[in-house]
């Protein structure tokens, strides 16, 4: 349940057009609702401002469509994660009103309009191609969650001039969302560009000495700029989370 819908349900008591029974009802399932294998944290929305998201990898399609179903029923926004294609699919046939895309693995259902409340632009930037699905999670997520939401994609140090190229949308970003593999420097290029927090993302994109990303997130942690925050190894979700409580301010 969100703020507008218990606003709404008040109001309604308030002014006699819903009985203290039905209000009852509805509140009941806060501040979570308990299902055979889950139990959703159905306060989330009130305490963070966004429902709680669903984490796609691992979960049956069944018990992904009984999790919607019910947040669906307390109007709540519905964000999936880390979804395998043929997930993807089987949900936007049950849930055709839903956006599935498959490159960020997200899939997204609407119960209210997503209006921007970040203050700037969340700029996404990936080193490469072959970093643009974890680039893409970030971005989906960050729209999802009311930002106004640029990408800068293929820019990585090999050829900084693609970068240094676009630095006037580096410099108008307020958060700054830096996507790279291999020996990881994007982050620490850019945030020696910007005043700006940089929330550095390594992914496991690399040849064998990049360890399935380890590597890139030591060199991440390790680096030389200042105002460099770093998320775990794939984690495009994690930086658009902290990219929207920053530009929320």
């Amino acid at each position: 349940m969100n703020v507008k819908v218990l606003k709404k349900l008040l109001e309604g008591v308030k002014k006699g057009n819903v009985e203290v029974a039905e209000a009852l009802d509805a509140l009941r399932k806060l501040p979570f609702e308990e299902l055979p294998f889950a139990t959703l944290d159905s306060h989330r929305a009130l305490r963070q401002g966004f429902p709680e998201v669903i984490f796609g990898q691992g979960k049956t399609i069944a018990q992904i469509k009984a999790i919607i179903k019910s947040m669906l029923g307390r109007k709540e926004n519905v964000l999936i994660t880390r979804l395998q294609r043929s997930k993807g699919r089987a949900l936007k046939k049950a849930f055709p009103k839903g956006e599935y895309r498959e490159i960020s693995g997200t899939f997204f259902i609407k119960s209210n309009p997503v209006k921007p409340t970040g203050k700037g632009t969340v700029l996404v930037i990936c080193a490469g191609t072959s970093d643009i699905p974890v680039a893409e999670e970030a971005s989906t997520t960050a729209e999802c969650m009311g930002n106004r939401v640029k990408r800068l994609y293929d820019v990585g140090v090999a050829g900084i001039h693609r970068l240094l190229h676009k630095k006037e949308e580096l410099w108008d970003a307020n958060v700054l969302i830096v996507v790279a593999g291999m020996e990881g420097a994007l982050p620490s290029v850019v945030a020696g560009m910007v005043a700006r927090p940089v929330i550095a993302v390594p992914t496991s994109v690399g040849y064998g000495a990049n360890l399935g990303g380890i590597t890139t997130l030591m060199a991440m942690l390790n680096s030389c700029a200042a105002g460099i925050s770093v998320v775990n190894i794939d984690n495009g979700f994690g930086a658009a989370y902290v990219a929207s409580l920053i530009n929320r301010e």
